[in-house]
């Protein structure tokens, strides 16, 4: 297995670690909590709007897949919403923590970067193997940093949200968000 499909597949699973490190090096403040809350809840929403054009395909750990190109909401502005929103998402939970700051800051931002590396190449390749229209996307919108204004692709099928899916799809992030919070309180109580 190379690491392009070892990361993509475990993705869920490989920032238990350092969660689990802040949390035992976790000294937060009301401060440092509610910015990081917010900071996550940033990151949660990206994704929430990400998942509602993209679907619940977002989720598969086997292989990279998708049944056609998704250039619309979020898309348009970025080539990876799900992913720009797990970095917030997870730099939210550094802040709450705020465990060895501002070094963890610079150490969970090295290590999304080696993961997301992998990932993000694991479907480039795919895409770029399966849809013709992926080179001219891959040209209009960067990986990483948004566009002011959404690309706009000829021929592409307009894909439309659909929110109450991509709630469902959430629930175990959501989830995750509330469990994370709660044991970063009870870990700020035992102090």
């Amino acid at each position: 297995m190379d690491l392009h499909h070892f990361f993509f597949k475990n993705r869920s699973y490989t920032p238990v670690p350092l969660i689990i490190i802040i949390l035992i090096l976790a000294q937060p403040s009301w401060l440092s909590f509610l910015l990081g809350l917010a900071v996550a809840l940033l990151g949660e929403s990206i994704r929430f709007w990400g998942v509602a054009y993209a679907g619940s395909a977002t989720r598969t750990t086997g292989r990279a897949g998708g049944a056609r190109l998704i250039t619309d909401g979020p898309f348009g502005l970025v080539r990876n919403p799900l992913y720009v929103g797990n970095f917030f998402l997870s730099l939210g939970v550094v802040i709450m923590c705020w465990a060895w700051m501002p070094w963890m800051v610079l150490v969970h931002s090295f290590l999304f970067s080696l993961q997301y590396y992998f990932i993000v190449r694991h479907e480039e390749e795919y895409l770029a193997h399966t849809f013709p229209e992926y080179k001219e996307y891959r040209r209009q919108v960067h990986r990483w940093i948004p566009r002011l204004s959404p690309c706009q692709l000829t021929d592409q099928i307009r894909t439309q949200p659909n929110y109450p899916k991509a709630l469902r799809s959430e629930r175990n992030t959501l989830q995750a968000i509330v469990a994370v919070s709660a044991l970063i309180l009870i870990r700020w109580y035992l102090l």
